[in-house]
């Protein structure tokens, strides 16, 4: 793998307007910069990533991971009382390259103490804009006005006719009916996922921030659940042009419950024949320090493509991945 010369001058122009933009947002409303360690002796357990191995002889001789998110280290911060925090940092993901991926990508984090998902879902929306408003030169396209916020639930009741919770044989049917194939022996969230990517978010108002959340219950993470029936995750993403931009989080404060999900995460990877990362044990500890708080992550390479009207994340970085031929 290479890297070569990607964005145009003028894209890497709005490129660090976009971030100075962010760092006004955040500096009127006195929230903090923080930087943390990409280096960690503890990789993701997540079955959807894929942690970038390193070593460095003077730590030791364990093998150590680039962070995929600034996330377990900015809740450390957290918990320590650094109060409302955000950073915009480098990360890195393994076996993800394409139109809208990089294996090293921007990412801007950050955490709200005392918020939930529903009052971090409206600051997203008014950074978003501010990002993507259009200049004097008119080098940025705005959003439509307004912002449409829908839960999961409803969204794929709305495309495929069904409930999240419905059978998976059901779904898969209704997926083949609407021209897509779904490989044999998908989980059910895998098939959620599929149905998701392909025929939701392609409904979405191309011109509109769609906020969708209130996720299942099995696509928690590292959030809360909100009690039901159907129990369903504080989380939410955001949509904007058929390009998934962020993705938050009312956070779970409960060591015990995150433990047992990094758990099954882990088991789920030694299943699949895949590396099982130690856990980040100093997470655990934080979190039973960690005061009720919201954080959200945001592609900013996928943001600067939007604002630049681009085709691909590639075409927003100064420099993008490419594979040996």
């Amino acid at each position: 793998m290479s890297y070569s010369l990607a964005a145009t001058p003028a894209t890497l122009r709005l490129r660090a307007d976009v971030l100075a933009r962010i760092r006004a947002f955040f500096a009127t409303r006195g929230v903090l910069e923080v930087e943390t360690p990409a280096l960690s002796p503890a990789g993701v357990s997540d079955p959807a990533l894929e942690s970038v191995t390193a070593q460095a002889r003077s730590l030791g001789e364990r093998p150590l991971y680039l962070h995929t998110s600034p996330e377990y280290a900015m809740k450390r911060l957290l918990a320590s009382g650094s109060g409302d925090i955000y950073q915009l940092a480098r990360v890195f993901r393994d076996d993800e390259l394409g139109r809208w991926h990089q294996p090293e990508f921007t990412l801007l984090e950050w955490y709200r103490v005392g918020w939930d998902e529903v009052a971090l879902m409206t600051e997203v929306e008014l950074l978003l804009r501010d990002a993507l408003a259009a200049d004097s030169a008119g080098e940025r396209r705005p959003l439509a006005p307004g912002a449409v916020r829908i839960t999961y639930g409803d969204a794929c009741v709305r495309e495929l006719g069904l409930a999240p919770t419905s059978a998976t044989p059901s779904l898969v049917a209704a997926i083949r009916d609407r021209g897509v194939d779904v490989p044999a022996g998908l989980s059910h969230d895998a098939v959620l996922d599929l149905a998701f990517s392909t025929l939701v978010v392609p409904g979405f108002a191309p011109g509109a921030l769609t906020f969708v959340h209130d996720y299942p219950a099995s696509q928690a993470a590292l959030a809360r659940l909100k009690p039901g029936p159907p129990p369903v995750a504080a989380r939410f993403e955001v949509f904007a042009r058929g390009i998934e931009l962020a993705n938050g989080f009312a956070e779970l404060t409960d060591a015990a419950e995150q433990r047992r999900r990094f758990e099954l995460e882990l088991d789920a990877r030694r299943r699949a024949g895949r590396v099982a990362p130690p856990l980040d044990e100093e997470l655990l500890a934080a979190l039973e320090r960690l005061p009720p708080c919201a954080g959200v992550a945001i592609g900013v390479d996928r943001l600067v493509a939007l604002a630049a009207s681009a085709d691909s994340v590639a075409a927003a970085m100064s420099f993008a991945h490419v594979r040996d031929a």
